[in-house]
């Protein structure tokens, strides 16, 4: 539903202005996170739910993930401000886990169900009940009626129908969720498994009752900028077109410093790097050392291959993502800087949470939750000035934020290092498809090829963080890459060299 602006993101971006509004002016954070769900839900009269209690309870636990806090017991008296002044400091990470239903807010919908619908003709070929494989579907007067207790929800009566009266509905976080991580509570509420969960963000995003929530880092990347501390922003890629026509890529860095942050760069600049020591990668291990060999920026992708794939493993590259590569290269730059990734993925919110990862990247902002420090700041594109627009990266960087383009880097990287080199390249787009990408390589039917995989379908101009019409937002990345002075990884001004940045 991206591009498309509903009451779930309307009720979702005040909140993120309201958290960022709050840090940025201080003062007593209990008393004004308590008044905050009367601000955004003004009135005593319900206009999204049956009651206007439950709206605001509702706003209330999203504003507390939206500082980072976890969601409250509903069988315990606690406050909405319980824990916020512990959090009001830069240095805290998200406590697990990062994505959360509310359950009040969930609608329980049907896990899967097929039926037909007052559309039935009632025709004499009855299609729908010849292909059921277990007879499931009979004629009662004159129309299909499905058993459901003998129903299989395969779905071979929806597509054979010529007056297409069947219908299969599924809850839309679990179809849109590609580790069937979601199942139901007693309830009958959606829970996810966290065991198989990967963070993509996909049911997030789905859930047309706003009812699944990430947490984030507005507050503490707040009180960082407010400490005057050094924050750099690294910026994916997939920026472009999220914040509308009024900012173009020369207004980026401007817009940024009036919302605190030093300085802006591309983390197109740590896809090149990545793209270098991937191409190396596979020239040097495939196929000698291992048969193929899986791209490694998506963490969604990269954890599901692990976690369903264990045996597999070894097969993804092992280098660092963008996001890391660009911090570390600020940071070596700028030993005292802190750095923040502004971008369209959950997921790297858990990237950038583990251990290995926290002395690298300090905080991780979607690309909404920005437009949420955009608004509480009052920021007007239209009145910015064009400067100088960001220029390190390469044209095969910035394409790394499209299904497909980090494959088409490396691959275009190998020609560069390596002419006489074939290259075979298999893709895949949503976490599902990646998952029979996965089974086919180890069926042995990928040996010898590159292979990428993408967690979101579009890959990340479709993340769980963008604002905008992924079609769009792919023809102006398209414009964006032809912009770029630089063409190919190898032209980079930065060399990889052994895990050292220079």
């Amino acid at each position: 539903m991206r591009g498309i602006y509903t009451s779930v993101t309307d009720i979702r971006r005040k909140v993120f202005t309201e958290v960022a509004r709050m840090a940025y002016e201080g003062g007593n954070y209990a008393e004004k996170i308590a008044k905050l769900p009367y601000k955004i839900l003004p009135g005593e009269v319900a206009t999204l739910r049956e009651s206007v209690f439950l709206e605001r309870a509702i706003v209330e636990e999203r504003l507390r993930l939206a500082i980072g806090l976890p969601l409250r017991p509903v069988d315990e008296a606690i406050p909405v401000s319980d824990g916020i002044e512990a959090s009001a400091i830069d240095e805290k990470y998200y406590d697990p886990p990062l994505v959360n239903i509310i359950k009040f807010a969930c609608n329980a919908c049907p896990t899967k169900k097929v039926e037909v619908t007052n559309m039935c003709q009632g025709c004499l070929a009855h299609p729908c009940k010849e292909v059921c494989p277990k007879d499931a579907i009979s004629m009662v007067h004159g129309k299909s009626v499905i058993d459901q207790d003998k129903c299989i929800k395969c779905g071979k009566c929806v597509d054979v129908c010529p007056y297409n009266a069947i219908n299969k509905m599924e809850r839309p976080c679990a179809a849109a969720c590609g580790m069937n991580a979601i199942g139901s509570d007693e309830l009958g509420r959606a829970k996810i498994d966290y065991d198989k969960c990967v963070s993509c963000g996909m049911c997030l995003v789905n859930c047309p009752f706003g009812a699944i929530v990430d947490k984030g880092q507005i507050f503490q990347l707040i009180h960082s900028i407010k400490k005057k501390e050094r924050v750099f922003a690294i910026v994916a890629p997939a920026f472009v077109n999220q914040f509308g026509p009024d900012m173009t890529p020369g207004k980026i860095r401007p817009a940024m410093q009036q919302l605190g942050f030093e300085d802006v760069v591309e983390v197109a600049i740590g896809a090149d790097l990545c793209t270098l020591e991937e191409a190396k990668d596979f020239l040097r291990e495939v196929p000698e050392h291992q048969p193929f060999m899986a791209t490694s920026c998506c963490p969604s992708w990269s954890m599901m291959a692990k976690k369903l794939f264990p045996e597999l493993a070894q097969n993804i590259s092992m280098a660092l993502t963008p996001m890391v590569l660009t911090a570390r290269l600020l940071k070596k730059k700028h030993p005292d800087a802190k750095i923040a990734f502004i971008g369209p993925c959950a997921a790297k919110k858990l990237e950038a949470s583990r251990r290995s990862i926290r002395s690298d990247v300090d905080f991780v902002l979607t690309f909404e939750e920005l437009m949420g420090l955009f608004e509480a700041k009052e920021v007007n594109f239209a009145d910015l000035e064009e400067t100088t627009p960001l220029h390190e990266a390469t044209a095969d960087g910035r394409g790394f934020a499209v299904s497909g383009g980090v494959a088409a880097a490396v691959a275009n990287t190998i020609k560069q290092l390596d002419p006489n080199r074939e290259i075979k390249i298999a893709s895949a787009q949503g976490l599902a498809d990646c998952k029979k990408l996965l089974m086919m390589a180890k069926a042995g039917k990928y040996n010898g090829y590159l292979l990428e995989g993408m967690g979101c379908p579009g890959g990340c101009i479709a993340g769980a963080g963008t604002i905008a019409d992924p079609t769009k937002t792919a023809a102006l990345l398209a414009k964006y890459k032809k912009e770029a002075q630089l063409q190919n990884a190898t032209d980079s001004p930065y060399k990889l060299s052994l895990g050292t940045l220079d």
